[in-house]
């Protein structure tokens, strides 16, 4: 079986970020949307509400799974005896960094392969940061996160911008 993993921290999940699933559930037998830890990261949502978003945009991607972990991605990949890492590239830009990071999950683990898989370029420009920015300024993000969570993210958003004066 052909297992991938999709690391990210989907503070919320995108449009985007869907977009990367799906296509990925195509390619591999099994995909394992991994919500990870970055300790240098603060985040709107908890782990488990991003989880949950995760799973509410995924129900009917049968080979779809989601869980979370906050150890190094390549010992991941090796406890479930994956075969790929998925990652998204919206830009240029995203390359060095994913490049970087890909160079090192293979020297952690020699049997993870990254693969990059380019956005749309309807979602060439769409990020979390970016979402949660228009969100928090009252803006209309419907065309960017998935209808299963837009009510929770705005919600979320908008409160967070009335506790800070906003």
């Amino acid at each position: 079986m052909r297992v991938a993993v999709y690391p990210g921290s989907f503070d919320p999940i995108t449009k985007g970020h869907l977009d990367i699933i799906n296509r990925a559930s195509k390619l591999f037998d099994k995909v394992i949307v991994l919500v990870s830890i970055n300790v240098v990261k603060s985040y709107v949502f908890s782990k488990e509400e991003r989880v949950q978003m995760i799973r509410s945009c995924t129900t009917t991607l049968e080979n779809v799974t989601v869980d979370t972990f906050s150890g190094l991605l390549a010992d991941y990949v090796s406890q479930v005896d994956a075969c790929a890492i998925v990652k998204g590239l919206r830009a240029v830009s995203d390359f060095e960094y994913e490049f970087q990071q890909a160079l090192a999950n293979k020297k952690l683990n020699a049997q993870a392969e990254t693969v990059f898989l380019t956005t749309t370029a309807e979602h060439m420009f769409l990020s979390s940061s970016l979402v949660k920015q228009i969100a928090y300024f009252h803006g209309n993000i419907s065309d960017f996160v998935p209808d299963e969570i837009l009510q929770t993210v705005v919600l979320r958003l908008e409160q967070k911008s009335i506790e800070n004066g906003g």
